[in-house]
């Protein structure tokens, strides 16, 4: 590795750049090679910080409201655990609202990789005794003991 003074920093200026919908900052923080895995989607997953660029170009011309919270952190060497709320209005009105953790990595003050679990917010739907159906693919709506 390079090397990374402060790692907490630097997610702490990728805050701040979203916020201030400033794109050149915004992709300054990640490396060139960067490399984002998405576990729980794994085709989203790509490397690069252009694909950051186009990325939020498209966040920022699409919410022009969008607004980043950096909830909590937790730093272990050049590793960040953070979690996130990103809101605001998307052109037909409706709200955008993700919540979720992002664990990135950190190397001589930028961002190398991160695995991102950061998901649209669902707030109505099926209850967990739904949920746990769909995961046991159970057939009558109930969890299974």
């Amino acid at each position: 590795m390079r090397g990374s003074n402060n790692p907490e920093a630097v997610v702490a200026r990728l805050e701040t750049a979203t916020n201030a919908h400033d794109l050149a900052a915004l992709t300054a923080c990640f490396s060139d090679d960067y490399v984002n895995a998405t576990p729980v989607h794994p085709a989203q997953g790509f490397t690069g910080s252009a694909q950051v660029e186009r990325n939020w170009a498209a966040l920022f011309g699409a919410i022009p409201d969008l607004r980043s919270h950096l909830l909590a952190t937790a730093v272990d060497g050049a590793t960040v655990w953070s979690e996130w709320e990103m809101s605001g209005t998307r052109p037909d009105g409706s709200a955008h609202l993700m919540r979720g953790v992002i664990i990135f990595t950190v190397d001589a003050e930028v961002i190398v990789a991160a695995r991102f679990y950061l998901e649209p917010v669902t707030a109505s739907g099926a209850g967990i005794d739904d949920a746990i159906a769909r995961a046991t693919h159970a057939t009558d709506g109930g969890a299974r003991p």
